[in-house]
């Protein structure tokens, strides 16, 4: 490939050199094109636009691929563990033995929050959805945070080790509210997991018997989720650090933007279409065929990928997940069956094939989510604890960056041209 395109036919020609990368589609720089040409790029959904570098997370969605730091996501999710996958996404390698060690600890020592914060979760009313309340929680933290909102090393180091450790905790209490329960304190003498899971569903009054497959699942579920590139959440999260925000602010925005349900809801989406399909009494076949009909309110959740063409390579290594947590708990296993018949009728269905409609990482992890006892609500909140390593590192990347510059897209203006204002005793 040459070094740069040039482009004649502007008024001006238009050279736009290559921006290189290690994998994936190389880019053009066209970050000179409006004040040479005259014209700005226009790119709805930004599907084609790369508004960064980054070193962080690698996607091929053509070939099913995820690498965190270079590193496959099947190997990560088998014989890695969220906090050690954390580290590797925020400082980009895998951490020795000693240092896993005192990261554990670091993180360990930081679950308990300012007991005014406590009393505070308390305010929100009960059933409050448990992600507006997440999402207040990091904005309260920031201010019993004050030693670390600085531009320091030591400042950055102290709120990311802050998140990492408060956040389940933070998530925890909201759910607790929501259900008027009381809140447990953490307890140091457990896994990172083991804690969040007994703060969820402990109670003060009797020891939380665990279940290895339910941790362990639970962990690899968060694992999955740690990075994606810049989606929404992630490039909310930078957007918002280039103004030069904090990163409890940054982190908070992306909180806000997954609790879109085109973003972070798939999956509580996917549950209520397995639940119908089980009321309704018609047969899966029945239903693929009403989706192929496009029967008015018919879809087929938890297939397709804005990036992935092939199997999202996260979906396959949750479905091994689900038979085992599924079948320790009693939870809906008519579902599980359904979801299990309808990913073989699709992928059997040249319909889907041709259109590249593949299980994604949302056609389990709800069903996997329910079987442990969240609700619904708390799904995008399991989401984002499992992105805030990712998050993190998104934030810390860019105000790195000597280079970076605040964030300001350009928009193609389709209102009204020039008008003179008319007194308000002239118009009709």
């Amino acid at each position: 490939m040459s070094d740069s395109v040039r482009i004649t036919g502007l008024g001006h020609d238009f050279e736009m050199p290559v921006v290189g990368s290690v994998d994936g589609p190389a880019g053009f720089d066209i970050s000179r094109l409006l004040a040479t040409t005259g014209f700005t790029s226009y790119d709805d959904g930004l599907a084609n636009t790369a508004s960064t570098k980054s070193a962080i997370t690698y996607i091929d969605g053509d070939a099913g691929i995820l690498r965190y730091r270079g590193y496959p996501i099947e190997e990560l999710a088998e014989q890695s563990t969220f906090l050690e996958t954390a580290y590797l996404v925020i400082y980009g390698e895998l951490p020795t033995a000693t240092q896993l060690a005192e990261w554990e600890d670091r993180i360990r020592r930081k679950t308990m929050v300012d007991e005014r914060m406590r009393e505070f979760f308390r305010m929100f009313p009960r059933r409050s959805h448990p992600m507006p309340v997440l999402a207040s929680g990091l904005m309260m933290l920031s201010t019993f945070s004050f030693d670390s909102l600085g531009e320091s090393p030591r400042a950055i180091e102290k709120a990311t080790e802050r998140l990492i450790a408060k956040v389940p905790t933070l998530a925890a209490y909201g759910y607790k509210n929501s259900r008027g329960e009381a809140m447990l304190y953490p307890d140091n003498s457990l896994s990172y997991i083991e804690n969040f899971l007994r703060m969820s569903f402990g109670y003060p009054t009797e020891a939380y018997a665990f279940h290895d497959e339910i941790t362990r699942a639970l962990d690899v579920l968060l694992i999955l989720h740690a990075d994606h590139e810049q989606n929404c959440s992630t490039s909310t999260v930078r957007l918002i650090g280039s103004s030069g925000a904090n990163i409890y602010a940054s982190v908070a925005g992306g909180v806000n933007a997954l609790s879109g349900p085109l973003h972070g809801g798939a999956n509580q989406a996917v549950v209520e279409m397995l639940a119908a399909i089980k009321d309704s009494g018609i047969s899966v076949k029945e239903y693929v065929q009403q989706v192929k009909d496009k029967k008015t309110g018919i879809k087929l959740m938890g297939f397709g990928h804005r990036i992935y063409k092939n199997y999202d390579p996260r979906a396959a290594i949750i479905k091994q997940h689900a038979d085992a947590v599924m079948n320790l708990k009693a939870g809906r296993r008519d579902l599980l069956e359904i979801a299990q018949e309808l990913e073989q009728a699709a992928l059997g269905d040249d319909y889907f094939v041709e259109r590249k409609l593949y299980p994604n990482v949302d056609f389990y992890s709800g069903l996997i989510y329910e079987a442990m006892g969240f609700p619904k609500e708390m799904f995008t909140v399991l989401f984002a604890i499992g992105r805030l390593p990712g998050w993190i590192a998104q934030w810390r990347e860019l105000r790195s960056n000597p280079k970076a510059k605040i964030g300001r897209p350009r928009q193609i203006y389709v209102g009204p041209a020039k008008r003179e204002y008319v007194p308000i005793h002239e118009r009709d």
